[in-house]
């Protein structure tokens, strides 16, 4: 049996001779890098202006730093593994502000939900840009990191499959659309070479997915489903699976993944999950977005007592949850780039977006006609 605990938590590839194998080889760019930026741009302007229809949100700022007292930062998983970048802040103040760089709204949002005055059925959308400094830097992974983070109201009763399934769907109209937008611009993308997006997305339960393949780590897991169904929604990340692990880490105080479900008359657990597709210029899984229904005050306690960090409950942001001082919600982000990268059938995520990359990178990608932005 291979290694599932290596592959639970920090993202990329991990080495740059594993990254030399699976590059591609035969890599020809659809558009140049001017026509590129037209297409995200307008790519960029049609899922936010559909995503706030379809789920009816509304667009507004979002914190780059946030106050490291205030617990609002996210931290990705439970393992501690991926740390925000942290500094003093207010010259001329005795007590310099102690702030962190974002590595996520997802906390925040939620808080926001109140401070905009949302509404049941109302929500906000963010144009979020944030820095994750301990990715291991590949094709798909980088340290600066843009996101639509988004996050509605909801009442009680929406806590269940039929809710998140039912979001999933709007959510992927609108980036398949977003994806026909850009064919219509630039018709060289709609090729024969890569099949176009499809209109469906298959859901599955982790449970099951693991029933399927219970001797494979969980990317590989997600690898060989892609090639079933090319667009997929894995449901329940976070809880703890028969085999002794989780699909993958999911940090205890945001999305709800011990809530017991019943689906098709079988048991689950989790009201969270992720889009993933199969990538057909990198051959590989291509992640787009985390969500979930986010938790309550009392399956937040549950989850942060099975991560041993109850400590968390004396921060502001987990008090406002235990005290119902903020909404009941439905949240997640959308990786800009990333989707950028599917739309428009690119290599690398540096095609589509302007960040740091090790030389080694930039060299293996250059032997294989991949240019990054700089």
């Amino acid at each position: 049996m291979r290694d599932k605990k290596a592959d639970l938590a920090g993202p990329g590839i991990g080495s740059y001779e594993e990254l030399e194998k699976i590059l591609p080889n035969d890599y020809t760019p659809l558009l140049t890098p001017k026509e590129r930026m037209k297409a995200l741009f307008a790519v960029k302007s049609y899922i936010e202006e559909n995503l706030c229809k379809e789920l009816n949100l509304m667009m507004v700022q979002v914190p780059l730093i946030v106050d490291v007292d205030s617990g609002v930062n996210d931290m990705l998983d439970r393992d501690g593994s991926r740390t925000p970048i942290e500094f003093n802040c207010g010259l001329g103040l005795e007590k310099p502000i102690r702030a962190s760089i974002v590595q996520a709204a997802t906390k925040w949002k939620r808080l926001a939900l109140k401070e905009f005055d949302c509404e049941v059925g109302e929500g906000i959308c963010t144009d979020m840009k944030a820095v994750r400094k301990d990715y291991f830097l590949d094709h798909d992974h980088s340290s600066y990191v843009d996101q639509w983070d988004w996050e509605k109201v909801i009442t009680p009763e929406d806590r269940n499959l039929d809710y998140l399934k039912e979001t999933v769907r709007k959510i992927w109209k609108v980036i398949v659309g977003a994806g026909r937008l850009a064919q219509e611009m630039f018709p060289q993308l709609k090729t024969d070479k890569y099949p176009d997006f499809p209109d469906k997305l298959k859901f599955i339960h982790s449970e099951d997915l693991l029933d399927m393949y219970p001797d494979l780590p969980r990317k590989e897991r997600e690898t060989e489903i892609l090639k079933k169904y090319p667009a997929i929604f894995i449901i329940g990340i976070g809880w703890v699976l028969k085999d002794g692990y989780p699909h993958e880490m999911r940090a205890a105080d945001y999305d709800d993944w011990v809530t017991p479900t019943m689906d098709n008359g079988k048991q689950y657990h989790g009201l969270n999950g992720d889009i993933l597709v199969w990538n057909p210029v990198t051959k590989r899984r291509h992640e787009l977005t985390s969500m979930g229904i986010r938790v309550t005050k009392d399956t937040l306690k549950q989850q942060l007592k099975i991560t041993g960090q109850m400590d968390f409950l004396n921060l502001p942001y987990h008090k406002a949850i235990l005290n119902d001082e903020i909404p009941l919600s439905i949240g997640g982000g959308i990786g800009q780039s990333r989707t950028y990268m599917y739309l428009l059938r690119t290599a690398h995520l540096g095609e589509v977006s302007v960040t740091v990359w090790p030389k080694i990178l930039k060299d293996m990608c250059a032997k294989r006609n991949i240019f990054v932005l700089e």
